[in-house]
């Protein structure tokens, strides 16, 4: 009689463990729970910007975790992490030119490598103005991006042997023009509040964008037509995170 009713009980035993296992929910349960906590937005909104510079797709903005995820991303080059206002920051700069072929660069190309100097470094005075002006910390690392977009193109100004037209000038200072009159306007602009910041942010990197596009265009320069790439997808993701 033990005997049996030992064996009823594994019996039933192995039932439920069926039946436990068969459930969506109670199979996945646990895991279920940390990927939901992961992905549900910060209350307060607030933007948390991933770190990285890297080369894929990465997202970053809206949650802490979602920060994290969006620099593991952008340092792998791929992927996308985190819900929230926005998307991530990162994109391909400090890019190693080492093995990218120089090429042919037409006296009009050479102008406009240059210029593109000046995009980068109207961007990142911007944002660092913009930094000081409200507790965002979008723009202290979009500045910190821009920095390193701005190294890059120093890079292959130098191999051309192109003047910089940044070099030795003061934040908010600029060689030409059109972007010193960009800069004033946007700045003023910005300083309202915080949505008329981020609306001046959308601006520049709608430039920024256009500039590039029309920089790349019938390029016989590999390493040049790497870095505009690399600024170029940048470009794309500031715009995204200041939601554009």
């Amino acid at each position: 009689m033990r005997t049996r009713t030992r064996l009823a009980t594994v019996v039933a035993s192995g039932v439920i463990a069926t039946a436990l296992l068969a459930s969506p929910s109670l199979a996945s349960g646990q895991r279920g729970g940390i990927a939901s906590d992961q992905a549900t937005p910060d209350p307060q909104n607030t933007l948390v910007a991933g770190t990285c510079d890297g080369t894929g797709p990465g997202s970053g903005l809206g949650t802490p975790s979602g920060a994290r995820a969006g620099d593991r991303a952008g340092r792998n080059g791929q992927g996308a992490a985190g819900r929230g206002r926005g998307a991530g920051l990162g994109t391909g700069t400090k890019a190693d030119l080492a093995e990218v072929a120089s090429g042919t660069l037409m006296d009009a190309q050479k102008s406009t490598l240059g210029s593109i100097a000046e995009d980068e470094k109207l961007a990142h005075d911007l944002y660092v103005a913009f930094a000081g002006l409200y507790s965002v910390r979008a723009f202290d690392r979009i500045a910190t991006a821009e920095t390193q977009h701005l190294t890059e193109v120093r890079l292959v100004l130098d191999r051309y042997d192109v003047t910089d037209p940044t070099v030795g000038l003061a934040a908010g200072t600029f060689t030409t023009a059109r972007f010193q009159e960009l800069y004033d306007t946007q700045l003023a602009a910005g300083s309202v509040d915080l949505t008329a910041a981020y609306e001046a942010g959308v601006l520049v990197e709608q430039t920024d964008i256009a500039d590039l596009t029309a920089a790349a265009s019938d390029l016989a320069a590999p390493d040049v037509e790497q870095v505009y790439t690399n600024l170029l997808a940048g470009s794309e993701r500031h715009l995204a995170a200041f939601g554009g």
